[in-house]
């Protein structure tokens, strides 16, 4: 509102005097200098009692400060929530007094409730000069906690650190991991990467970089972030070969690939560093399953053999060779027998060239195909190299051994490979059948043009048997798998329903996996 001038301020003052009746020697002398400091507000209220100015609210005068937390607890577990923790003190446990009741979350329906104690342990810290503090973790269990698969012990208590791990119970029983909310070491990785996402620990690393775990600020959901450091790894003359080059597109291709049986790349971030953001599986790589004593069921083997031939049919007809397929690349969904598998790393060829290919080369090339190793990479090669690399797989599933290995003295391994000689053991090979030994055979061709393609090898006889209880998995699985793009996350549940009744009935009959269930899911893509 505009400011009156002098005249039409006394022209004011006079007709508001007229009005009230009330006249003043000294009003209009002082008329003009008080309204034509006012804002257009009534001059009469000048001649009324002197009045309190009203007061501001409180929330808008200063708003009290709420407590920022100085920890946070990110679930791992199932059942469980994340905790922030803003007080000095947390009590957990079964017992409904705890500050974080098991109780409450409905954990009981979990495998290992009964084994939490009431009182299971309690976080806390002391507060020490210049409100630093230390963070600590006490035990009160009777069945242990673990903080980084260390016990801390009945009454003891361990420092607990930015990213430290806690289990219940057993050390693979993971259900928090901490993060020390006054360690800023968010501030290394892209800006753009942390308005999305908060790093957390590293879960491994490889010749091309390494994979962290992160949770999406959003909805707190856990991803796994592989970080490969471009300056080194950065494929050689790409760029010079090919000037249309574009990561960000190759990216977003690989984002549209979409399967139950491949890893969902869910975002990307390029600076000094390529960060790729993926979906996270938990329960480990095929390599530390094989690699176990005791060697895994033929049912088993075919169970995860055949999403890995689905996932690689899928990249095949996507146009995309994986050309570097290990176990360490087949990740595992839970620590289960039964469980979904995801081919992990398919695109890492459309990103850095052939640097990821020469690093294997350079290493131990166990799963390599022999054209791969004539040719050093170098010259090109078909979608066969895969297949040669899944009969590798199987091969080490099977048995628990590598057909080609270095402790052979009579070949080197790149002869092994290259010849294809390998042999079978008979006291490793004498539960497995003559099926299963045959696809195996077929599949580790030297010639690429002999050998099985991925349609070929789903034809195969071992995958080839059929019962009613198929014929019911197959029911399930056209009704709850989309025949196009669709709702990845039903998909799943509903493969793993279906795939959990089958492996359960195979265990009881001791038939083989029927071919019905696998045409149903053979058809999503």
């Amino acid at each position: 509102m505009s400011r009156e001038t002098g005249s039409e301020a006394q022209q004011s003052q006079g007709a508001q005097q007229s009005q009230s009746g009330t006249s003043s020697s000294s009003s209009g002398s002082q008329s003009t200098s008080q309204s034509s400091s006012s804002s257009g507000t009534l001059s009469s209220l000048d001649t009324l009692p002197t009045q309190e100015l009203p007061s501001i609210p409180e929330d808008q005068e200063s708003e009290e400060l709420v407590p920022q937390p100085w920890g946070r607890l990110f679930a791992l577990g199932k059942g469980f929530s994340n905790c922030d923790c803003v007080n000095d003190e947390y009590w957990f446990g079964r017992d409904k007094s705890c500050d974080y009741s098991f109780s409450k979350l409905g954990l009981s329906e979990t495998g290992f409730y009964q084994n939490y104690s009431k009182k299971h342990f309690r976080i806390f810290r002391e507060m020490g000069p210049k409100n630093s503090y230390v963070a600590y973790i006490e035990d009160h269990s009777a069945n242990g906690t673990f903080v980084n698969r260390q016990l801390i012990g009945k009454g003891k208590r361990l420092p607990l650190t930015h990213n430290s791990e806690i289990a219940l119970s057993i050390q693979t029983n993971k259900v928090f991991v901490f993060s020390d909310l006054m360690v800023d070491d968010q501030l290394v990785f892209p800006r753009e990467f942390r308005e999305k996402y908060i790093m957390s620990k590293t879960l491994g690393s490889g010749a091309c970089g390494e994979v962290k775990l992160a949770f999406e600020k959003s909805t707190c959901n856990k991803v796994a972030v592989k970080i490969i450091n471009k300056r080194k790894f950065m494929a050689s003359g790409i760029r010079e070969t090919n000037p249309a080059f574009n990561i960000n597109t190759e990216i977003e291709i690989l984002k549209k690939i979409d399967h139950p049986c491949l890893i969902k790349i869910k975002n990307f971030f390029e600076a000094e560093d390529y960060y790729i953001v993926l979906e996270l599986m938990e329960g480990g790589e095929l390599y530390d399953r094989v690699s176990r004593p005791i060697k895994m069921k033929e049912a088993t083997c075919k169970l995860y053999f055949y999403q890995m031939l689905l996932a690689v049919k899928y990249l095949h007809d996507n146009g995309i060779i994986h050309r570097d397929l290990k176990p360490e690349n087949v990740l595992l969904s839970s620590s289960e027998e039964t469980c979904l598998v995801k081919i992990t790393d398919f695109g890492q060829s459309k990103i850095l060239g052939e640097t990821s290919l020469m690093k294997t080369l350079c290493g131990t090339p166990t799963y390599l195909a022999p054209e791969v190793l004539n040719s050093l990479g170098t010259a090109g090669y078909s979608r066969a190299v895969d297949c040669w690399s899944l009969g590798v797989i199987l091969f080490v599933c099977l048995c628990g051994y590598p057909p080609f290995n270095e402790q052979n003295t009579q070949l080197s391994l790149k002869d092994q490979i290259t010849r294809g000689e390998y042999t079978f053991i008979p006291k490793e090979w004498k539960h497995v059948s003559d099926m299963a030994l045959d696809l195996v055979k077929k599949l580790l061709v030297v010639e690429p043009s002999k050998r099985l393609t991925t349609e070929e090898a789903l034809e195969h006889p071992w995958l080839q048997v059929g019962t009613e209880l198929f014929n019911s998995l197959n029911v399930q699985c056209n009704l709850l798998l989309p025949r196009k793009q669709g709702n990845t996350a039903l998909v799943t549940r509903g493969v793993m329903r279906a795939w959990s009744c089958f492996c359960g009935e195979y265990r009881k009959r001791d038939t083989m996996m029927g071919n019905e269930s696998f045409n149903s899911l053979a058809s999503w893509q």
